[in-house]
């Protein structure tokens, strides 16, 4: 069984911009982070990304990389998303959550690529929908049921 855990639950109130910590997330179903400007009945309710991820940038040579700056929803650690196929349920804290994307494309003037210089998240960045409520926090585990 994969189990990873989380590192930072993120939010912003506008989509295309650097999201922020918080200490804990509240997840609704069919509309995902309560507050986050992503949040809605679609596909793309939850974005997740991998410190994994993260630190490939780093070892680019970007610096001032921390949870958030991806406009990522979850920063996660022990996982690769990017590898579970469309489908895959995970437990995320209280919540379940299914991978219903891998990547997207970035849009056109994206603060993440403009500040960063290139953003990970269309090829390593992923999406879920929730389909039960709950509560999730930094250092919750993520497992896939």
């Amino acid at each position: 069984m994969i189990k990873g855990r989380v590192l930072a639950i993120n939010i912003s109130t506008q989509k295309g911009t650097i999201k922020t910590p918080i200490e804990k997330g509240i997840f609704k179903i069919n509309h995902g982070l309560i507050g986050d400007a992503h949040a809605g009945d679609w596909h793309r309710q939850v974005s997740l990304l991998a410190d994994e991820s993260i630190d490939k940038m780093k070892k680019m040579g970007v610096e001032d990389l921390d949870s958030g700056k991806f406009a990522e929803n979850i920063t996660t650690k022990g996982i690769i998303l990017h590898e579970l196929p469309i489908g895959t349920k995970l437990r995320i804290g209280s919540t379940i959550q299914e991978v219903t994307q891998i990547g997207k494309e970035c849009h056109t003037g994206c603060e993440i690529a403009t500040k960063v210089g290139k953003c990970i998240m269309p090829t390593e960045g992923i999406f879920t929908k929730v389909i039960r409520d709950g509560v999730i926090k930094p250092g919750d585990i993520i497992e896939e049921i």
